[in-house]
């Protein structure tokens, strides 16, 4: 009786109980000095009236509550195996996914409820087979992004430790620039965790102006914008306040502009744009380029996801800009995205509006 037919069964047969012994009171007490008394006022005996009460009405209600409790265990027990069967099944699919196999998915079937639940698991094992994905993919390229610069300053260090290399000026600056590469990752890193920490979620959110914050990023990469003779357009309401986090909104426009100086070929178009809307403020920088192939767009937010695969960190970055702006943006309570066609890519943000 632990399983839950059995606890359904045992459940039906305690309510047929129930309504057998209520049945029994008021029939066979109630019930049967009423008829003797009826009997005895058309002229039978009291003992002939209640033989005849026990051989037509107590044995038919004895037969039927014998023949309703059988029914009663017979449906509860199939209707337990029916809401049973895939509630077992899908605890051995949870028992794979624990061990492992993400794959795993269980059929829809039974009660809606038992159904849903179905559904529920199997976005939950989808979801979890997607995560173990990213997880496998951010170990691996963090150690790929790791391991260049080490590697690099081990070749030097071992250089200058045989006497290749001489100590002079251009072997310190290329260490310097190896080491420089690590705190860049780890600062990267750094700032991917602290979006990921809700402490700060509404701490250091307050009403600033945007317009002023939009055009001070702006102004701080006008001299890469400059070497790489790109146009810049802003598109600005004279008034534009949101509430945001400074430092974080000063990290989003960062990544986002170097993201755009970095894939916009010489002498192409960079928009920034802002724009008050209902609820939120609406932030977006286009730049002109070969644009992001399709299956690669919906990954873009990812860690360590890159579109071409084959650029290292400097040349195409570590592939975590994008990821900390998803984090900060979403931490102050917006959202992100991207759209790409042929020739221009576009993304935006939005921040809760003053």
């Amino acid at each position: 009786m632990r399983g839950m037919a059995g606890q359904i069964a045992l459940a039906v047969l305690v309510v047929a109980a129930t309504v057998a012994v209520v049945l029994a009171v008021g029939t066979l007490g109630f019930a049967s000095r009423s008829f003797a008394q009826l009997m005895v006022d058309h002229g039978e005996t009291l003992a002939s009236a209640q033989a005849m009460f026990a051989d037509g009405v107590v044995r038919f209600f004895v037969g039927a509550l014998v023949v309703a409790a059988i029914g009663s265990v017979v449906l509860a027990a199939a209707l337990g195996r029916r809401v049973a069967a895939p509630l077992r099944e899908m605890s051995g699919a949870a028992r794979l996914v624990a061990s492992g196999d993400y794959a795993v998915r269980v059929e829809r079937r039974g009660p809606d409820e038992i159904r849903s639940l179905a559904e529920s698991f199997n976005e939950m094992a989808r979801q979890i087979g997607e995560q173990e994905r990213m997880r496998r993919e951010f170990v691996s390229n963090a150690a790929h992004e790791l391991r260049t610069p080490l590697t690099n300053l081990q070749g030097y260090l071992e250089a200058l430790r045989d006497g290749v290399l001489t100590a002079d000026r251009a072997t310190f600056v290329s260490l310097h620039e190896e080491v420089d590469r690590l705190v860049r990752l780890s600062r990267a890193l750094d700032a991917l965790a602290e979006g990921d920490t809700e402490a700060r979620a509404t701490e250091a959110i307050h009403e600033i102006d945007l317009r002023e914050a939009i055009a001070s990023a702006v102004e701080l990469h006008s001299a890469a914008l400059e070497r790489r003779a790109l146009h810049v357009d802003l598109d600005l309401p004279p008034t534009l306040r949101g509430r945001a986090d400074p430092d974080h909104l000063d990290q989003v426009l960062a990544n986002l502009l170097q993201n755009a100086v970095r894939y916009t070929p010489e002498g192409g178009r960079v928009s920034v744009a802002a724009e008050r809307r209902s609820f939120d403020v609406l932030v977006s920088i286009t730049n002109t380029g070969g644009g992001i192939p399709p299956e690669d767009l919906a990954h873009v937010f990812e860690r360590f996801y890159r579109v071409d695969k084959s650029r290292d960190r400097s040349s195409g970055g570590a592939g975590i800009g994008l990821a900390i702006v998803k984090s900060l943006v979403e931490l102050g309570g917006g959202r992100v995205g991207a759209e790409s066609s042929p020739g221009q890519t576009r993304f935006w943000f939005s921040l809760p509006a003053a």
